[in-house]
């Protein structure tokens, strides 16, 4: 055989070699989970509704995505990093110098092809809540925000509105109308943290997601929750999914089954429901 024929060989069975190998890598994955009997599943600490004190919307969801694959579910609690890269690194493709091993699947992972694109080492998929922004209002003194920012939240100006630091919301605020409401912007460390200033008056508004303000109020009829519909705003709303490995398709296409079928048996719809939660759905 000379060297000229010898190439369309090789490459036919470099291709034939790789079609092979891959099932048999998901496989492997898999089999690991399997013989573990268990899917570690990662969410936030401190993150009321959905993780909390194991607890929660990401953490019931978890618990039932597990039990559909036939599996316990390990929930693995982490702390937030300095921005999602991060967490995506730590939790789902390459682990941490503390806790060790990455886990299986990340919940509340935002599904966006952009911030996909730039985080190719993990496979982001599986949209189960369509978060909005939303406000927590004392409705008295503080109209429903909808429209133009400059007339719907020209009332900061002389009210406070609570916000979470380092978030869209608390950026957002900081920024509109030139700057006009910095001074009445008040930050916590956390939306429950708000909530509570909201509860003892010192604030009138908290603007944060919808689902975090729901959760973290749940059955307090003192106070008007809705979207904040404003035009400024960008984004109102985003997709949250799951993330896994980049090569883990195998775990992937189960956990898109096992969600599938949670929303259709209206398992995912029950937890929401639970938690005080509105679930939305595109």
């Amino acid at each position: 055989m000379t060297c000229s024929n010898r190439r369309p060989f090789f490459l036919a069975f470099a291709t034939l070699l790789l079609i092979c190998l891959s099932p048999v890598q998901a496989d492997e994955q898999m089999d690991t989970i399997r013989k573990r009997g268990r899917l570690q599943v990662a969410v936030y600490n401190n993150f009321p509704p959905y993780s909390d004190a194991g607890k929660g919307i990401d953490v019931e969801l978890g618990q039932a995505l597990a039990a559909k694959l036939g599996l316990q579910a390990e929930i693995i609690g982490f702390m937030v990093g300095e921005d999602m890269n991060d967490d995506l690194r730590n939790m789902v493709w390459k682990g941490h110098y503390l806790r060790g091993n990455p886990a299986d699947v990340m919940m509340r992972v935002p599904v966006d092809a952009e911030f996909a694109k730039a985080n190719d080492k993990v496979r982001i998929f599986a949209p189960y809540h369509h978060e909005v922004m939303g406000m927590a209002r004392v409705a008295k003194r503080i109209p429903a925000p909808s429209g133009s920012a400059a007339v719907a939240l020209e009332v900061f100006t002389r009210e406070k509105i609570g916000v979470e630091i380092d978030t869209l919301a608390a950026s957002f605020l900081g920024s509109v109308l030139h700057g006009r409401l910095r001074s009445n912007v008040v930050h916590f460390h956390s939306i429950k943290e708000a909530a509570k200033a909201l509860g003892e008056d010192s604030i009138s508004a908290i603007m944060a997601p919808l689902g975090e303000l729901e959760g973290n109020l749940a059955g307090d009829t003192r106070f008007a929750i809705g979207e904040a519909k404003l035009g400024e705003l960008r984004p109102k709303s985003w997709l949250v999914g799951m993330a896994v490995k980049a090569e883990a398709d195998e775990l992937a296409a189960a956990l898109s089954g096992a969600l599938s079928e949670l929303q259709k048996d209206g398992t995912v719809a029950a937890i929401f429901e639970r938690h005080g939660v509105t679930l939305h759905t595109r």
